[in-house]
């Protein structure tokens, strides 16, 4: 065993810190956007309700979906979208829902306001861009890049069904 200053660990190159009272992570990831064996986004489903650990980043660049559901609570819903280059979101609000987009990849214009016609608010996003959306504000993202533009969003509460799949835009 060896000790760094701050933790216990079985082997100096280890990532993973050694408590006692916790189990040791497995060598290999657990989640099935990771590896070999899992490239398919169609094997990424909604795990809502049930306690889940994911890497966001990769699950939403494999998405090749409109709109998934990868996690519907009570609370919080999580969806990965995939908008194709010239598509947008479409203009829509949610009169009792806040949202919040992550951008993963690609280039998109944001517009956000009281109106649908009117924004408050217009500017280009970009991967690390995290944009928020209170309830009842009119918003559309459109995708100006020159390849899909990849996100995802967290909805409180739950906006869509459980288990959405929207292949395409609707």
């Amino acid at each position: 065993m060896y000790y760094n200053g701050y933790y216990y660990a079985q082997n100096p190159m280890q990532q993973y810190p050694y408590h006692p009272m916790l189990p040791q992570p497995p060598m290999q990831p657990s989640y099935p956007w990771h590896g070999q064996h899992h490239h398919d986004s169609t094997s990424i489903r909604d795990y809502g309700k049930s306690p889940y650990v994911v890497n966001l980043h990769n699950a939403t660049l494999r998405n090749q979906a409109f709109r998934r559901t990868i996690w519907t609570g009570k609370h919080l819903q999580t969806t990965l979208m995939n908008i194709r280059v010239g598509e947008d979101i479409g203009a829509e609000r949610h009169p009792a829902t806040d949202q919040f987009f992550y951008i993963e990849e690609g280039q998109g214009y944001v517009r956000i306001g009281d109106r649908r016609d009117h924004p408050e608010v217009e500017r280009m996003v970009n991967p690390g861009d995290g944009i928020f959306i209170p309830a009842g504000k009119w918003h559309n993202i459109i995708n100006i890049g020159q390849r899909p533009l990849k996100l995802f969003s967290v909805y409180a509460p739950p906006e869509h069904r459980f288990g959405t799949v929207d292949e395409q835009k609707k």
